[in-house]
């Protein structure tokens, strides 16, 4: 069976790699051209958009909206890799701290800020994973990076552990702030559970298990996708054979656009430049 164009959400299971979830789609869909928007740990599960096929270029814009997670931190031990697959390091009593420090402590982490990732993220670091040369015995000091987290709630609170909301810009690792909330606080902190809940306009209420696609495999087409995860601008005839060959347009958008000719087809994303529209992607 080989489909079209579209995308596809799974609910990752946790102990298996985002690249496991890519090949078992790859052998259902029947074609190699499969690629997903944004890494989960092998620990972590929920929300993963794959693209297939033309839709696989949708991905990269994709990778840079919202995401959102719910998370268990365990207070009072650091792990080498920031999360419970790691080695404890250390542990410090945490017998001193109350709700009121856990709250406070996590304000620190609204808005703008600069966030070390983890050692063991899929940062390249002159062409390899930072991963691979951790696990290749290579000390990695990753540079700080701006990141933005919309909002951070306390859904439960058994100390030494919690359970946190987080609403964050793409690029932001729970893990780090598993791990500088424990720093903040002066006893440690890692990840011990992580669920990707949502990925831009996609929720866990979308999502299939892989196992339901392997007994029904369905797809997002591409045109009802871009529509979903974009503003959409149906063209006139003439607008739409001038996209089809990539040339500007006459017309002012406001943000990055999924643009339709007349009869539905979805033909390309475009983006504002002053006063006209130029082509960031064309899919026909």
């Amino acid at each position: 069976m080989t489909l079209d164009a579209g995308l596809v959400v799974v609910d990752k299971p946790g102990g298996i790699t985002s690249h496991d979830v890519v090949a078992r789609v790859r052998r259902l869909a029947g074609t190699r051209k499969v690629g997903h928007a944004g890494t989960l740990d092998p620990m972590a599960t929920g929300v993963l958009v794959l693209g297939l096929n033309r839709a696989t270029r949708l991905l990269g814009h994709l990778t840079l909206t919202d995401k959102r997670y719910t998370a268990t931190v365990r207070l009072g031990a650091t792990t080498t890799t920031d999360d419970a697959e790691g080695e404890v390091v250390e542990t410090r009593p945490t017998d001193g701290l109350s709700e009121a420090d856990v709250r406070s402590a996590l304000r620190s982490f609204l808005g703008e800020i600069d966030q070390v990732p983890s050692s063991v993220s899929a940062i390249k670091v002159a062409g390899k994973r930072a991963y691979a040369r951790v696990r290749e015995g290579e000390a990695v000091d990753l540079p700080s990076r701006r990141v933005t987290v919309h909002a951070v709630d306390v859904t439960a609170l058994d100390l030494p552990s919690l359970e946190i909301d987080v609403r964050c810009s793409s690029g932001t690792y729970i893990r780090a702030i598993a791990r500088d909330l424990g720093s903040a606080l002066g006893v440690g902190g890692h990840l011990t559970a992580l669920r990707r809940t949502a990925v831009g306009p996609f929720t866990v209420a979308d999502a299939r298990t892989v196992d339901a696609l392997d007994d029904s495999f369905t797809m997002t087409p591409i045109a009802d996708a871009a529509r979903d995860c974009f503003p959409a601008l149906d063209l006139s005839d003439e607008d739409a054979t001038s996209v089809r060959v990539g040339r500007a347009l006459d017309v002012r958008l406001d943000v990055l656009t999924a643009l339709f000719a007349p009869d539905g087809e979805f033909l390309a994303l475009y983006e504002p430049r002053e006063d006209t529209a130029h082509a960031v992607a064309v899919f026909v």
